[in-house]
Formats: structure tokens, C-alpha cells, sequence
């Protein structure tokens, strides 16, 4: 009787601590609640976007290029959310959601009992408030102590907002995979539109994205993500969310995926767009969407240009401009994971013999024409004797032959006729921001210029003289469809006369068909010019058709020569196999080699010619000196700026 006795008053004590523990364990959670209750952000405040802006650029189709930095879409208010995407995320993540407090004991004993049968933690017990509270102001990891803390806030959250509010905030503030941060970002990421409009089919792959962001995104797998969407559609059957003919209705294999954004070599644009960006909007805070010139299909076509022409060992660029200067493609080299340095925007090296454009343009300007006789013979300026590629002199040759054959000693005579001065002018004139040596060397590209500036300058020639500023950004919004920037028509100016312009085009038309330039025909008219540098160093071609202008560089970053390069080779290779595609399908255009007489005289805006208004020209800076030996020392000026070319033609 007494063992009895003993026992039940042990039973009762332990029942009456057990009581007191349970009790205290009540009162310590409830005060934890209450603290973390009167520290919860306000609403508005957890509404802000948490992880910093982000920024999507897209192509001139839309095509999404590259998206940078976490996406949050626009915030939709709960009433604006469908019905479709608030019950396949009920189904799937939370059934009670309605009736719990914030925590689901029902869902925390089928997890224990599972877990207890299958292994530890295969089944999760959270609630979307559990989430929520897990995603604004926990971290991800898996220790009981931030369990506690996420319980404690899932019940002050329950406390302080409706099961409306919470559910605004969750859906907004999910991650579905690819930096989309809510339903709207998700929405737009993966199907093009707002989540406003979504179908069941879209709602149910975006509700099975939660519990495996990465394995079911469309982005990654796109039938893996049709397949989960069946699943979801299913559950939402057996839940009663949805009917079985609305199951039957719902296609999840007829959801069509938005483009996603591309890598890669369209860094090399995307990364330079960013540093436009800043000159543009100084909004820090909201979402931006980025529209660009550039043709998402043009530009896999330069890449692959680049790739497949541009010699072992080194490297390439390109660039293609629009009339109105819009960049429709632009490779900065060969592989953007291994160096992401711009060549086309950046690098500034020696243009070889494209730079006669601006030699034979002085020319022109000051009275010379194509039919003009010059003696290709050896010609000594001080100590330098420039030599053709060949080492042969072709006797008299028309301005028109010694430009199609890029004869250097004929060049040289020209310059030195209009004036070393005068060409570097001209090269001012149209765009060359870098110092140019006036020395007789520069007559064969001896300094240096960038190929963004270059390819530039020839368009301004085939645009009848005439510079539309490069551009790159055509529109600026916000996530919420706020315009921040709408490029209006850019201004232009008149950098030579259109019959100069023509004339040149002649000349360049020359030596595309008949001169070093005709590895880059592409069975349309075709103007250009190619150049090379000393020993093969760097390799160019520049030319136009049809509206577009394309500038090809190759070489090694650490301007070693190149085996075998010159730019009536691998860059006019590159160059035609690009623009084969880039004006394919269009009616091919008539070269403009011939102006009315009213155009004839045509005067350009002297401040664009960089003449001060008092009349006298602007002078630049020191040319920098060599950097090995004396600047026109004859062993390095015999091998300088010279490229390949045929026998002159008889």
C-alpha cells in the first residue's frame, strides 16, 4: 500500500512539475512573442526591397541579355494577386494556413512521426509565416536555436498582421530561382508578362519552384518544371482547390518560356551598357529595365565571327553600327570568362593602314581627286624611307589604284603634300580622341586609336559625311513601368562634305573589288579598307553595306605578331562572314559614291572640324615619345605599318 502511495505521489509531482514546466515554458514564450511582436518592422518597411537594385538589359527584341542583381518585380497588393497563384502555393506549402496561429501543430506531429520513421529531417513542418519570418530575418541554417527564434516570430507575425498581409508579403518576397525574388519577378523572369495575368499552368510551375528553386527552374530544365506543374495541378485536385475538369483544362507542356538572358561574350556590351547607365539615371533604389540597340541574333552571329577567324593565341574584336550610330553588336574578345577587357571600347592600338582614310580625306578635301597621278616610287622624309609591303615600286599609279593597293610610299606622298597637320585634323575631326603623332609615320597608322572610335569613322563616311553619335540605350524604365530615359533623335554633325564622303566611298569601293580588301565581299556593295602593322601585329577591317558599319581588330594583348595576320585575311574573313548574316534578307543598297550639285559644296560645322571660333586650329598635347630607339629609326620603320597586298593590277 505504501510502494502505491509512493508511486501515485511521485506521478502526481512529477505531473505537477510537468504542469509548472509547461506553464513557464507558456509564460517565456509568450513574453518572447511579445518582445519580438514590439520589435517587428512595419509593413511598409518590409515591403522595401532588402538585397540592393537590380538591373535587366534587353536586346532590341526584347530578348533579356543579362539580368544583374536581385529581381523583384513589381509589388502586388493581395487583391491583385490571381486566385490561380495563391491556391497552388496554399496547396503546396501551407494546406491550414488559414487556421493555424502561425505554426502548425498537425503538420509538426506528421513531421515528427515521418522523421522518426524515414530518417531525421526528411519532412519539413514549416508554415508560409514560418518562411516568411525564416526569409525577412533569419538565415538558412538548420540549428534548433533558430527554429525556436523562426517559431517566435511566425507567432508575433500572426499576432501583428492579417492572414491577408502575410500572404502578400510571402509571395512578394519568395525566391523562385535566377535572382526572382516574388511571384511578379518570377513571372516576368520566366514567362514575359506580370504575374497579374497568370494562368493555372504558369501559377502551378511557379508554386513548384519553392521547396527546389534550381532543379525545377525553366531556366534549367524546362520539361522538369512542366512535370512538377502536373504534380502541383494534381495536388490542387485533391486539396478541392481547383476541379478535375480545370486539371483537365490545364496544360502544363503548352506554357511557352520567355528567352532567357544570354552569356557570355554579351558581357562585353552588357558591362559597358553599365557604365552608360550612370550618365543616364541616377535612380539607386528601384528595379530598372534596360533597353538596348543591340540585335540579340546579330550579335551570336560576331561572336561566332570572331571565334572561328581570329588566329590561335589571339585575340579579336568587333563592332557594328547602325546609320543613326545605334551598336548593334559587339565582341570586346574571345572568351569574356577568361579576360573580360573590352577591346573594342578599351584597347588603343595601332590602326596600320585604315588610318589612310583619313589621309586620302584630307586629300580629297583639299582638291585632289581619284584620277590624280602619283609616282610609286622610294621616297625619303629626313632619315625614313617607307617601303611597300612588297619591296617593289609600281611606277605612276592613279590616287584610286595606290588606295585600293594600300601603297604606302604613295600615301605618304599625300600626306606630306596636304600636310602632316592637316591629316591630324582630319582624324580629330572625326572622332580620334587619342593623341596623334604628326610625325611622317602617322600616314601609315603609326598612332594609336581604338576600334570603337574607328568603326565609328567610318560611318560617319557612309553616312554621306554626316555623324550620328553612337548609343547604345534607347530606354530606361523602372519595375513599375516608370520612364526614367526615352532617347530622343541624337544630335548630328556634318564632319566633311557629302561629295567628300563620296569619294571616299569610291576609293574604299576600290579596294574591297579590285585591292587588299576582297576576302571581305559578300556579294552586295561593299566598301572598306583594311589594315595591318608592323612584323603582324594587329590586323584590321573596317567596312559598310546596306546601312550597317563593321570593325573587325585582331591580335595579341601583349602585341606580340601574329603568324600569317593581316586585315585582308582573318579580319576580312570575320568581317564578311558577320554581315553575310547582318543585312542578309534585306534589299542590298547602291553605294553613295556620287552627290548632287547642290550638295557639292556643303560647308561642316567648324567647331565639330575642332577649329576655335577665332579661326585657328586646336592643337593637342605632345605626341608621347617611342618607347624603343629613335622615333623614325630605319631598321623598325622599314618593317612599320606595312601589309600584304597583290601585284598592282595592269
Amino acid at each position: 500500500m505504501t510502494a502505491v502511495r509512493s508511486k501515485s505521489t511521485f506521478l502526481g509531482a512529477l505531473l505537477k512539475w510537468g504542469l509548472v514546466l509547461m506553464l513557464a515554458g507558456i509564460i517565456a514564450l509568450s513574453v518572447a512573442v511579445a518582445i519580438a511582436w514590439s520589435d517587428l518592422p512595419s509593413f511598409e518597411d518590409m515591403k522595401r526591397s532588402p538585397n540592393g537594385q537590380s538591373v535587366e538589359i534587353r536586346s532590341d527584341d526584347g530578348t533579356v541579355l543579362v539580368s544583374i542583381g536581385p529581381s523583384f518585380g513589381e509589388w502586388l497588393s493581395y487583391r491583385e494577386i490571381p486566385a490561380t497563384m495563391t491556391n497552388a502555393m496554399l496547396t503546396v506549402e501551407d494546406r491550414r494556413y488559414w487556421y493555424h496561429p502561425g505554426i502548425d501543430p498537425i503538420g509538426i506531429v506528421r513531421s515528427f512521426v515521418v522523421n522518426i520513421m524515414v530518417g531525421n529531417r526528411a519532412q519539413g513542418a514549416s508554415t508560409i509565416t514560418q518562411q516568411l519570418a525564416r526569409n525577412l530575418f533569419l538565415t538558412s541554417s538548420k540549428d534548433y536555436a533558430r527554429k525556436l527564434r523562426e517559431v517566435v516570430l511566425a507567432l508575433a507575425i500572426e499576432r501583428k498582421y492579417s492572414k491577408e498581409i502575410i500572404l502578400e508579403l510571402y509571395l512578394n518576397r519568395v525566391y523562385f530561382g535566377g535572382g526572382a525574388y516574388g511571384i511578379d519577378a518570377a513571372a516576368r523572369k520566366f514567362y514575359g508578362h506580370s504575374a497579374r495575368r497568370l494562368s493555372l499552368e504558369e501559377a502551378a510551375i511557379i508554386a513548384g519552384l519553392v521547396k527546389a528553386p534550381s532543379r525545377f527552374s525553366p531556366s534549367a530544365d524546362a520539361e522538369a518544371a512542366r512535370r512538377r506543374a502536373a504534380t502541383v495541378i494534381a495536388v490542387m485536385v485533391d486539396a478541392g482547390r481547383i476541379t478535375p475538369d480545370e486539371a483537365r483544362a490545364a496544360d502544363p507542356a503548352l506554357v511557352r518560356f520567355a528567352p532567357q538572358g544570354r552569356l557570355a561574350g554579351v558581357r562585353y556590351f552588357t558591362d559597358w551598357v553599365l557604365t552608360e547607365l550612370e550618365n543616364l539615371t541616377d535612380e539607386a533604389n528601384e528595379p530598372l529595365q534596360v533597353e538596348t540597340t543591340l540585335n540579340a541574333a546579330g550579335q551570336a552571329w560576331a561572336e561566332a565571327a570572331i571565334r572561328a577567324e581570329a588566329p590561335k593565341g589571339s585575340q579579336g574584336a568587333l563592332v557594328a553600327l547602325a546609320r543613326d550610330g545605334a551598336v548593334k553588336a559587339m565582341v570586346g574578345g574571345t572568351d569574356y570568362v577568361r579576360s573580360n577587357y573590352n577591346r573594342a571600347i578599351t584597347a588603343r592600338r595601332q590602326p596600320g593602314s585604315a588610318f589612310k582614310m583619313f589621309v586620302y580625306a584630307a586629300a580629297l578635301e583639299s582638291g585632289i581627286t581619284a584620277d590624280d597621278i602619283y609616282d610609286d616610287k622610294p621616297v625619303t622624309i629626313g632619315n625614313w624611307s617607307p617601303k611597300n609591303n612588297d619591296g617593289r615600286f609600281a611606277g605612276p599609279v592613279s590616287v584610286r589604284q595606290a588606295f585600293a593597293l594600300s601603297i604606302n610610299t604613295v600615301a605618304v606622298q599625300i600626306a606630306e603634300q596636304v600636310g602632316f597637320d592637316a591629316v591630324a585634323e582630319m582624324a580629330r575631326r572625326f572622332g580620334i580622341t587619342t593623341p596623334v603623332d604628326r610625325q611622317p609615320a602617322m600616314a601609315l597608322g603609326a598612332s594609336v586609336a581604338t576600334l570603337f572610335e574607328m568603326t565609328n569613322a567610318y560611318a560617319t563616311i557612309a553616312n554621306g559625311g554626316l555623324e550620328s553619335a553612337p548609343y547604345a540605350i534607347s530606354r530606361i524604365t523602372t519595375g513599375s513601368g516608370r520612364v526614367l530615359y526615352s532617347r530622343a533623335a541624337g544630335e548630328t554633325r556634318q564632319v566633311v562634305a557629302p561629295v567628300i564622303a563620296a569619294q571616299m566611298t569610291q576609293l574604299m569601293q576600290s579596294a574591297v573589288e579590285q585591292g587588299t580588301a576582297r576576302a571581305a565581299q559578300i556579294g552586295r556593295p561593299l566598301a572598306g579598307k583594311t589594315g595591318t602593322t608592323s612584323s603582324n601585329k594587329d590586323g584590321w577591317f573596317i567596312g559598310f553595306s546596306s546601312g550597317i558599319t563593321t570593325g573587325v581588330w585582331m591580335g595579341r594583348d601583349d602585341n606580340q605578331a601574329v603568324r600569317g595576320l593581316a586585315g585582308g585575311r582573318a579580319p576580312a574573313r570575320a568581317f564578311a562572314q558577320y554581315m553575310a548574316r547582318a543585312v542578309g534578307g534585306t534589299p542590298p543598297e547602291a553605294l553613295v559614291t556620287d552627290v548632287a550639285e547642290d550638295e557639292m559644296f556643303l560647308e561642316p560645322d567648324a567647331q565639330s572640324y575642332g577649329i576655335t571660333p577665332d579661326g585657328e586650329p586646336q592643337t593637342e598635347g605632345e605626341p608621347p615619345p617611342a618607347e624603343d630607339g629613335p622615333r623614325l629609326d630605319q631598321d623598325w620603320l622599314d618593317q612599320t605599318l606595312k601589309e600584304p597586298q597583290p601585284a598592282p593590277q595592269n
